[in-house]
């Protein structure tokens, strides 16, 4: 356990700055200061669905997927670590303006950790714990809102809003639930923290 919890730290903390941490490869379609569009190769995530608010559901989530890829719960080899964790709401929400229900409030988050891509869906080491998953996650088009912050709740949702407003005025459909990236540890200093709310977008002709 005490191992197990070594590796859980150092997967929320990140490498050392000497280590590179693979992240999902995407091509940038458009940038303009925060907002970004981004055409993402497909992947394969390992996640877990947990009931609860935001910032507990996201907590605790790291647990099982800690066990999962460092091969605590499991026979076979590590995987390494990537960036970032994501975390979105279980049920669909649109992403339209304005909307009155926060996303996530009292529902069920998805937390999913992103695995290298050197592995396929036959060589990635089945998990042990029934609650972790593999899923397969085709090419998609993102729009992507880059904010620093503690993500709490309510910055989650402002930013949420914020992204729905810019694809309104961009003239873009989402076709997905937001889902909300964090690449620093929780004790990293909020201003220094670098997150993300993005969603899935039509492709344009």
């Amino acid at each position: 356990m005490r191992r197990m919890l070594a590796a859980l730290a150092i997967l929320i903390l990140g490498a050392p700055s000497a280590m590179a941490i693979e992240e999902p490869s995407f091509r940038l379609i458009k940038k303009e200061k925060d907002f970004e569009i981004r055409d993402y190769a497909p992947v394969i995530v390992a996640e877990v669905t947990l009931s609860g608010d935001a910032v507990r559901a996201r907590n605790a989530g790291f647990r099982p997927l800690a066990e999962y890829i460092f091969a605590e719960d499991r026979k076979g080899e590590k995987i390494a670590m990537t960036a970032p964790v994501t975390q979105s709401p279980r049920e669909k929400i649109a992403m339209t303006a304005p909307v009155t229900q926060a996303v996530g409030q009292g529902d069920s988050w998805t937390i999913g950790f992103t695995m290298p891509a050197k592995y396929t869906m036959a060589t990635l080491p089945p998990p042990a714990n029934p609650n972790v998953r593999l899923t397969e996650q085709p090419t998609k088009r993102m729009a992507v809102i880059r904010f620093s912050g503690s993500a709490g709740p309510d910055q989650m949702e402002n930013k949420r809003r914020e992204l729905a407003a810019r694809l309104e005025a961009e003239g873009l459909k989402a076709v997905s639930a937001p889902t909300f990236a964090f690449y620093d540890a929780p004790w990293t200093p909020p201003f220094m923290r670098r997150n993300e709310v993005m969603v899935e977008v039509v492709v344009q002709p």
